[in-house]
């Protein structure tokens, strides 16, 4: 008789996943490719299936960059907003994709475009979650002066993410740009005291503050290395981790 073969569970079972803009571009300089969308939605159907809840916060550089139109020139206020609906463009793209593939999928703004996706709130995205239904939260915090980053470390926080999901083009944190320098060194694990003190590009100083404060461990890894979410999911040691360290 065989022995009965070992069910592997995931290591986390509720996780917020924060994508840039710029990754829904794939190979185009502006926009958004299908073809990546596609990648995206088969990737997230692969960990739905593991049982495990999806939210996701979505940038909008791909459309639109608040802060370089404030740094040339336009009121910042404004421009924020008009970020915060690049937003809203980008989570209906991914919505759709998603559901192509046979995932429901919601969509939760904090601006008010009641035509085409919900306002948020809280315990409604915990209820869609808590149904096997992906989150999309678009809008930002719905205030000028913070960034998608800040949105995604808010919500993981109100929803009782575990850990969020940091997509990147590169494998990790680094000293340095590793694109452009080829000595540049990769920090395998970092505490939340690090990233401040380094400057390192992790997320915001207002963000790594909310996951020192809440405590939520963020994960920064190459996000173009199909299958790296599920493997992250599962416990593997994938990218860079950011967490606290005993004296903090």
């Amino acid at each position: 008789m065989n022995p009965p073969k070992t069910v592997l569970k995931p290591k986390y079972k509720k996780v917020m996943l924060k994508l840039s803009g710029e990754a829904l571009q794939g190979k185009e300089k502006f926009g958004i490719s299908l073809e990546i969308l596609n990648s995206i939605s088969q990737e997230i159907k692969e960990v739905l299936e593991l049982d495990v809840q999806i939210a996701i916060v979505i940038g909008g550089g791909n459309i639109f960059r608040g802060i370089a139109a404030a740094a040339a020139g336009m009121d910042r206020s404004t421009a924020d907003y008009m970020g915060m609906l690049a937003t809203v463009i980008n989570a209906l793209a991914l919505q759709d994709a998603l559901e192509r593939a046979g995932v429901l999928t919601r969509v939760q703004t904090a601006l008010e475009v009641k035509q085409v996706a919900e306002s948020y709130i809280r315990r409604r995205a915990i209820r869609h979650l808590e149904k096997g239904r992906v989150v999309i939260f678009a809008g930002g915090t719905g205030n000028p002066f913070f960034t998608t980053d800040t949105a995604a470390t808010l919500r993981a926080l109100e929803i009782g993410a575990e850990v969020i999901l940091k997509a990147t083009k590169v494998d990790g944190v680094y000293d340095k740009d590793p694109i452009k320098y080829g000595d540049a060194l990769k920090f395998e694990r970092l505490s939340y005291m690090d990233v401040l003190k380094k400057e390192l590009k992790v997320m915001d100083a207002t963000a790594i503050s909310l996951c020192m404060q809440g405590n939520i461990p963020i994960i920064v890894f190459n996000f173009f290395d199909y299958g790296n979410v599920k493997k992250i999911v599962m416990g593997d040691d994938v990218g860079t981790i950011v967490r606290s360290s005993d004296n903090e």
